[in-house]
């Protein structure tokens, strides 16, 4: 099985590596835009290197790349001087180079002479594509795929390779007024003086001989294709927001743009947007990712959350299968597109995660109270109810209340939360845990879970299932004070072993369990102080490890980095406990770094304390943009505003505790039901224009009351 992520770090990318992506397609170049083979650059369509090799020759030298900048994310522009005939040192020869990606690749190139006298040039476009599968590339291995077969066809260049599965994979090179060569396109052209020659290259994508639905055509503007539209569409549909502080202005519209940049669109349901995961690595649907970025961004959209379970939904597993490791009513962990994975949304689907089936049922219920029609919440109810019947009967294998995970094959994930690299669960002396195990968080996810699903039962009048609900919340919350509490050292455990012993490491993991309010309010105050110690706060955020843990390193994936996402709902878990003051100071850690990273957060930086650094230190193979880090600044801004909508109890609270430094607060186009809102906010005031009929305005923060779902 090769259609999901065994590895599940990014993978390296070249220094000065230029990215765009629309929707699963992604394309890494050069600096030049060049793509050069033997790395990871490449054009990325369904999972599958469509161009290995693109490198552009004229009269025989490469250019001299100038600049390089994304006005768009499905976008690159790059602009570079080319050397002349007579290769003489101060060329005229200016090259303009717009790279677009989505069904495929459109690159269209432009030539200016800026002299007086007419110059010949000779062009050679060297093209290559192996059409091997991107995890082949991402893991530096040798591509499975079979040889490639080149052909030429006319005036267009063929390549295609026969898979493993029997799929034919290819792709066709093609641009006016070129020849084509077993290596690729040239071109002879003169261009008079003070003026310029332009042309089209086009890498059409096959699979079985067929080119895709939307494929780009030379002439048409690119104002036409499906990622402009999209494009324009996601910036009317958003909301426009203005701070006095102009640098958190940038990073929420940066986050704005980036969330927009990393949807995914399913072609039998076209006008359903889910989220994927990031770029360029994992642009695919991912249970846990997916969910936790359309939760945090429902301020921007709620309709991706909607979108988000509804895809889900179409892929909850049905039977027992070891191998992917579906079981019935479990989400799965990662979906794939590539030529082992199926042509659709719903091709191979692998399911190694314990907490992806929880949070679609929180989530669910979070959604619920954002007002969207009552016809999508209960399309989805039955599949939240066999998402609890997982949880019951295969999360919970041993029957002592908890869910733990423990792979049934030796190729799957060995760790299945959030921190699912091989060491990613660890004692305080550093000591690996054995499975099964049963992370907190994950515990944390199901009984915000059994909260949720009980205030939909109560919404709909089914006191029985709201009933049962509340109760199982009631006895995991109890089970899990009492297991998980580290009394001597006022914290919880980051998870309980294979003989139920408590993994005793100081985790971000707990943070986690603040948002969803398990937590007794008792131990929150020990909680919170850990998570702001100078183990664990860096000033930028918080730790996934604290410092004075025996795996401690800050530049690990998961046990001393700071993810941005983590520390967000670790905020948001610290304003839910009424920790005003060091959620704030959370927060404005996370605006600082994104300042530093030019507005755009990264999936994660390193753990070094802000003391030490006046920068936050880069980590070297994060994705960027990434679904839950872009998503990471819209959460922190509602926490701030304190920004809860309940259409089930008619209310809209707002109590706003912005910070002075941020000045005042704006957001037009808020997307609240079926209405569209402004939002104003200066320190703890707060107004509403538009408000729906028969919402009713408060003041207050959304109180934490037994059954109350994210606080």
């Amino acid at each position: 099985m090769t259609a999901w992520n065994e590895d599940t770090e990014a993978g390296a990318s070249e220094l000065g590596a230029v990215t765009v992506v629309e929707g699963s397609s992604f394309c890494i170049s050069s600096h030049s835009g060049d793509v050069h083979g033997g790395g990871s650059q490449g054009a990325y369509y369904q999972d599958t290197r469509v161009v290995s090799r693109w490198v552009l020759r004229i009269n025989g030298e490469p250019r001299e790349p100038l600049v390089a900048r994304n006005p768009t994310a499905f976008q690159a522009e790059y602009v570079g001087r080319a050397c002349t005939e007579d290769g003489r040192f101060e060329s005229p020869l200016l090259v303009q180079h717009q790279r677009t990606v989505g069904s495929g690749l459109r690159d269209d190139l432009t030539i200016r002479n800026y002299s007086a006298q007419p110059t010949t040039c000779a062009m050679e476009l060297l093209i290559d594509a192996d059409l091997a599968d991107l995890f082949d590339v991402k893991g530096g291995r040798a591509s499975t795929t079979g040889e490639t077969v080149r052909s030429v066809r006319g005036n267009d260049l063929h390549i295609e390779s026969l898979h493993a599965d029997g799929q034919r994979r290819g792709v066709s090179f093609q641009a006016q007024e070129a020849t084509a060569t077993e290596d690729g396109l040239t071109f002879q052209v003169t261009i008079p003086p003070r003026s310029h020659w332009s042309t089209t290259v086009i890498a059409l994508p096959l699979i079985n001989g067929k080119a895709p639905d939307n494929p780009f055509i030379a002439g048409t503007p690119l104002s036409h294709s499906v990622a402009a539209q999209r494009y324009v569409q996601w910036e009317e549909h958003v909301p426009r927001i203005r701070l006095t502080d102009q640098n958190v202005t940038d990073v929420l519209d940066q986050s704005q743009r980036d969330l927009g940049s990393l949807r995914i669109f399913d072609d039998n349901h076209p006008g359903r947007a889910a989220i994927a995961a990031g770029a360029p690595w994992f642009m695919a649907l991912f249970g846990r990712d997916s969910l936790l970025a359309s939760y945090m961004s429902l301020m921007i959209d709620p309709s991706l959350a909607a979108g988000t379970l509804q895809t889900l939904a179409g892929l909850q597993g049905s039977k027992v299968d070891n191998d992917s490791e579906e079981e019935p009513g479990r989400m799965p962990h990662e979906v794939r597109l590539g030529a082992s994975a199926g042509l659709s949304l719903g091709g191979t689907a692998y399911y190694g995660t314990a907490d992806a089936t929880p949070l679609f049922v929180s989530t669910l219920g979070e959604l619920s109270r954002w007002g969207l029609g009552e016809d999508i919440i209960e399309s989805l109810l039955p599949h939240a109810d066999r998402a609890i019947d997982w949880m019951e009967q295969y999360g919970d294998k041993d029957g002592d209340g908890f869910i733990e995970y423990q792979r049934p094959n030796k190729h799957g994930l060995v760790n299945q939360g959030w921190k699912d690299s091989w060491d990613g669960i660890n004692f305080a002396d550093g000591t690996l845990a054995e499975t099964p195990i049963a992370l907190c968080e994950v515990q944390a996810y199901a009984y915000a879970a059994y909260v949720g699903r009980s205030l939909l039962a109560r919404a709909a009048g089914d006191t029985a299932v709201e009933r049962r609900c509340a109760d199982r919340a009631e006895a995991l919350k109890a089970a899990f004070n009492e297991r998980f509490w580290l009394p001597d050292r006022g914290y919880f455990a980051l998870a309980l072993d294979k003989d139920k012993k408590p993994v005793d490491s100081c985790t971000s993991n707990m943070g986690h369990c603040l948002w969803v309010g398990i937590v007794d309010e008792d131990k929150a105050p020990q909680v919170a102080e850990r998570l702001m110690s100078p183990e664990m706060f860096t000033g930028w955020g918080i730790r996934t490890l604290g410092s004075d843990m025996g795996a401690y390193n800050p530049v690990s994936y998961h046990n001393g980095s700071v993810w941005p996402h983590d520390t967000a709902l670790a905020a948001t878990g610290l304003m839910r406990y009424g920790f005003v003051e060091e959620a704030s100071k959370v927060a404005g850690g996370l605006f600082d770094a994104a300042e530093h990273f030019g507005g755009q957060l990264p999936e994660l930086f390193c753990g070094f304390d802000r003391g030490d650094f006046t920068n936050p230190v880069p980590y070297p193979t994060a994705c960027s943009p990434q679904a839950w880090a872009a998503a990471a600044p819209v959460q922190l801004a509602r926490i701030l505003l304190r920004f809860d909508p309940d259409f089930t109890r008619s209310v809209l609270h707002l109590a706003p505790i912005l910070p002075a430094s941020l000045g005042t607060f704006e957001a037009d186009n808020v997307l609240l039901g079926r209405s569209r809102i402004r939002v104003e906010a200066n320190g703890s005031s707060g107004r509403v224009a538009g408000l729906p009929a028969g919402l009713e305005l408060r003041s207050d923060p959304r109180p934490p009351l037994t059954g109350e779902l994210f606080g």
